[in-house]
């Protein structure tokens, strides 16, 4: 099972994650992120990246940024994760150095991930205003169905929390979890605590 702590906007929290079990950090580069405290300039998340040990994946996750600029995250990003409109095609461009987030809406279709040649999806909750972070969880039957169909690996993402995930585990079995407010303290901040709660109980949810 691997975990991704989103929404890291400090150095503590990032070491704080990691020590706790985090497989992947995602860092906030979208200008809607300043609404709740989670955005991050990516000059900081560089600094921050330099310090981190090896095997950890860093992530920028963006709405709608441009080739060049997905270009230029990925010079000290692992990976990007794509939360807007991006289309397939535009997408394939990062091949397994991308991650499309995809929000299990009305409309959604478990068969839209397999159209993202991509190295992973994420599924979110939909809202009509908001693209992540939005503390809603996501339809785990839904999702369970994705993952089931996908050619490629899933990580389910939406309100998941410490005291949620296991069970969010168990239904969907997904390649990994995504967390950002159900591990924080304050808005922008984590709770050190529920970070390490959140990793042992994701982690102990498999056989």
């Amino acid at each position: 099972m691997k975990i991704k702590i989103c929404g890291i906007t400090n150095r503590d929290d990032a070491l704080a994650a990691i020590d706790a079990g985090a497989d992947a950090l995602g860092f906030n580069f979208a200008d809607e992120a300043r609404a709740k405290k989670r955005y991050i300039a990516p000059e900081e998340a560089r600094r921050i990246a330099e310090e981190l040990p090896p095997f950890v994946v860093t992530v920028a996750v963006t709405v709608n940024a441009t080739a060049a600029q997905l270009h230029e995250f990925l010079l000290y990003m692992d990976r990007v994760q794509l939360h807007g409109e991006e289309s397939p095609e535009f997408a394939a461009d990062f091949g397994h150095r991308a991650i499309k987030a995809l929000r299990i809406g009305p409309d959604f279709s478990p068969d839209a991930v397999n159209r993202y040649n991509v190295g992973s999806v994420l599924l979110d909750a939909f809202d009509a205003v908001a693209r992540g972070g939005t503390g809603k969880t996501a339809d785990w039957a839904l999702a369970r169905k994705t993952v089931e169909e996908a050619r490629r690996p899933v990580l389910l993402a939406g309100g998941l929390t410490p005291e949620n995930v296991t069970e969010a585990v168990r239904i969907v079995r997904p390649y990994g979890v995504d967390v950002s407010g159900g591990v924080e303290k304050e808005p922008g901040k984590k709770d050190h605590d529920k970070l390490r709660r959140f990793v042992r109980e994701a982690k102990l949810s498999l056989p």
